[in-house]
């Protein structure tokens, strides 16, 4: 098995819902995003796939939910905009363009140096 991953980054706010129903204050976060696709077999190039096609349909993903407040986007309207949301809000939407056989393996979501989720299936 072959895998390539690639970083991107991009900067929204959020204001996560608590478990005693209180909202977190309004913050903005310089997001930092991990990719990583595989494939069982390189193409006819010698490649999982290009690097910077990948980053690109990355880069493609984020701008939707980019310099906005999270909860403002449709997809977080009922759902916590959470790192662990955001991974999987990448995840989908990434695994929907990717090229055939070339596996998502997982998305990793940095909120804050230290802090990150990661969704994989």
């Amino acid at each position: 098995m072959f895998s390539i991953s690639v970083e991107s980054s991009f900067e929204a706010s959020h204001q996560l819902s608590l478990p005693d129903g209180s909202k977190e204050e309004l913050h903005n976060h310089n997001w930092q995003v991990t990719v990583e696709v595989s494939r069982e077999k390189l193409n006819k190039t010698g490649l999982v796939m290009d690097f910077h096609l990948l980053k690109k349909k990355v880069d493609n993903i984020t701008a939707g939910i980019s310099d906005m407040t999270l909860e403002q986007s449709s997809y977080f309207s009922d759902k916590n905009a959470s790192a662990e949301n955001v991974a999987f809000y990448i995840y989908e939407k990434l695994s929907a363009v990717l090229p055939e056989r070339v596996c998502l393996e997982a998305v990793k979501v940095v909120e804050e140096a230290g802090c990150f989720a990661t969704y994989r299936k």
